[in-house]
């Protein structure tokens, strides 16, 4: 009988995030979590001879969303770049699971044309003993260059 060992399961702070904006590589050491999601657009077809609805996937959309630590300008100073100049700004974020415990491997996922939905441009909380943010955004592409592997039998 199969089942999965608890050491397989993946530690959410085994892994790296990077971002990469116009060629140049940025760390996310303040990531506390990240998050995207591939949802599927469908449209909704009726046919003679069937009183049920069917449906017909019609394409996708990417989101996602993260929380960082309020320690950075990186991301705020792209939302001001693109309210004062109207310059977009599109980029790739790269996200690495990789718990050198399990024996699954590390997973590698490039999320490409990501694009910034809502930044915090000014924050204070006198109940909070570090402050954070959310940041939004969309993308459009993704690659998945290195992929988890099965649990070994030990």
């Amino acid at each position: 009988m199969a089942f999965l060992s608890a050491k397989d399961s993946i530690s959410g702070q085994e892994g790296r995030a990077y971002a990469k904006v116009n060629g140049v590589v940025e760390e996310l050491f303040y990531l506390k979590d990240l998050e995207a999601t591939a949802e599927k657009q469908k449209a909704e077809i009726r046919t003679l001879g069937r009183r049920g609805t069917q449906h017909k996937a019609t394409g996708w959309t990417g989101t996602g969303s993260m929380t960082i630590y309020y320690v950075t300008s990186y991301f705020r100073k792209m939302m001001y770049d693109y309210i004062k100049t109207g310059k977009d700004v599109y980029f790739e974020i790269t996200v690495t699971n990789d718990d050198p415990t399990s024996t699954i491997g590390k997973q590698t996922t490039v999320l490409k044309g990501c694009n910034l939905d809502s930044v915090i441009l000014a924050k204070l909380d006198t109940e909070s003993d570090a402050l954070d943010e959310e940041v939004s955004f969309t993308y459009d592409d993704v690659e998945i260059p290195e992929h988890f592997k099965a649990p070994s039998a030990n």
